[in-house]
């Protein structure tokens, strides 16, 4: 190979990574990798941590050192957002969207996102979120998806899309070919989805289809391990899955990695050699995953001239894959909706409502106190503000006897708690307080399991600030003051 040669792969190895630093400032290294050609940055909660107009100079620095960089970042709205962490997100999420089923007001929000980041100076948003949420033990997707219908969620995804979209911002559907039938989460191991190829085409292939004819700029693979196309390889590194996206959805845009520090994708192969793999599979915009060091950037890099050298990796597939990063960036356009404007509050709250149910007849509530179980949240969701404020905070570990010394017998609980279905010990708290005689209800802030503890419950499908409104309102019918 020549001098020449090598550089130029040297140069394109770069532009097809995607990594995240830690901080709100440009590091110097990452500075010189963005000079060289570094295909973008992905924004995590160590970079957003000081709110819009320190985003906003991050993201002119990193656009300085490389006019043509991607920046991305996770902004689902309600549980997952890396813009809004000292509250909860000011847009409903998903699984609320999808049950309230205004496709106007899905548009709305994504619009609002869109324009949100647009003003911050983020191109890729890594949303929405198109997975049918099958199983109600899912541990990652939950109430990141519009919900348990493939129809339902492929028109909120395409209402999500075209709006975001709609303000110069690139939408990234995830996770192809579908993370919603599982129940291990691929941040910690290696799922599977063990359907047959016709229940995948109708069901989990069914929202990325509508994503696809909705024009997204970009797709997101799953590490996740689909027998019935490939029963070895997960889907990121899988060409056989990725061809679907591409031959049978007709998908012409960037496919995207999720993050290759995963332990889905680079457990056993490190995340080196993992990248290789999902480039020769056919990804072409690799993330590489949060906090990273400039050395982690180098040694990818490294790795995949390394292949093209061997031949494992054709050039050509390299070319391709920066060209099609190239190509999707868009210069955020002028939107008719402010970075501070949303949809009319008064329509979220609303919808927020209709999105929620109240299994059992709410006690008179005069005085209560709200309990926060402060479970941990997934790490795709991340430590984020939820729900109400609470009076007191439980370890869940201390669970069942968890009610503070200080709290009255005689005083009404309000006990908030996020997917209790999957949390045995939650359970049996919450059964407790009803065995006990206490007035208490239950706010579940995560996917309804259906779960009987024997206490009224009113469930939200995730937290927002409009879920919280809507709380609010329900408790205060039922005499709740504060």
């Amino acid at each position: 190979m020549s001098a020449a040669l090598e550089t130029s792969v040297d140069r394109l190895a770069l532009q097809v990574l995607l990594p995240g630093f830690e901080g709100t400032t440009l590091p110097d290294d990452y500075r010189e990798l963005l000079e060289q050609g570094l295909g973008g940055v992905c924004y995590f909660g160590s970079n957003t941590a000081d709110g819009p107009d320190s985003i906003a100079a991050l993201s002119a620095a990193v656009t300085a050192a490389n006019p043509r960089a991607v920046i991305a970042v996770d902004e689902e709205g309600g549980d997952v957002s890396r813009l809004h962490t000292r509250t909860p997100s000011p847009v409903l999420g998903a699984a609320a969207l999808g049950a309230a089923d205004d496709l106007d007001l899905t548009e709305a929000v994504g619009r609002w996102v869109g324009a949100e980041l647009a003003a911050v100076g983020i191109t890729l948003d890594l949303a929405p979120d198109a997975d049918v949420n099958c199983d109600p033990d899912n541990p990652v997707i939950g109430t990141r998806s519009f919900g348990a219908d493939a129809r339902q969620v492929a028109a909120h995804t395409a209402a999500w899309t075209r709006g975001l979209q709609s303000t110069g911002v690139a939408a990234c559907a995830k996770h192809f070919p579908g993370h919603g039938d599982t129940a291990t989460d691929s941040h910690l191991a290696l799922p599977r989805i063990d359907v047959d190829a016709t229940t995948l085409a109708e069901r989990e292939l069914v929202p990325f289809a509508a994503a696809v004819d909705s024009g997204i700029a970009a797709v997101m693979t799953s590490h996740i391990v689909v027998p019935a196309i490939d029963p070895d390889r997960p889907a990121t590194l899988s060409p056989a899955v990725l061809a679907l996206l591409r031959e049978r959805l007709g998908f012409d845009g960037v496919i995207v990695s999720d993050a290759l520090d995963m332990a889905g994708a680079s457990a056993e192969l490190g995340v080196p050699e993992a990248s290789v793999r999902a480039l020769a599979a056919g990804c072409d915009l690799l993330c590489i995953g949060p906090d990273k060091p400039a050395s982690l950037v180098e040694e990818v890099r490294d790795a995949v001239v390394r292949a093209v050298a061997e031949g494992r990796l054709p050039l050509a597939r390299l070319q391709d894959a920066a060209s099609r990063v190239h190509a999707m960036q868009p210069a955020p356009a002028a939107s008719s909706v402010g970075a501070t404007d949303g949809p009319d509050a008064d329509r979220q709250v609303g919808a927020a409502i209709r999105a929620t149910t109240v299994d059992g007849r709410l006690p008179g509530l005069p005085g209560a106190i709200v309990l926060s179980v402060e479970t941990v949240a997934n790490i795709a969701v991340g430590e984020v503000a939820w729900g109400l404020a609470p009076d007191h905070r439980l370890d869940p570990a201390a669970l069942p006897g968890g009610v503070p010394d200080d709290v009255p017998d005689d005083v009404p609980l309000v006990v908030q708690v996020r997917d209790a279905h999957r949390r045995p010990e939650v359970l049996a708290f919450l059964r407790s307080l009803a065995s006990s005689g206490r007035t208490a209800v239950v706010v579940e802030w995560g996917w309804p399991g259906g779960h009987d503890v024997g206490l009224a419950t009113i469930s939200t499908r995730g937290s927002s600030g409009p879920g919280v409104a809507a709380v609010t309102e329900l408790l205060r019918e039922a005499g709740w003051t504060r």
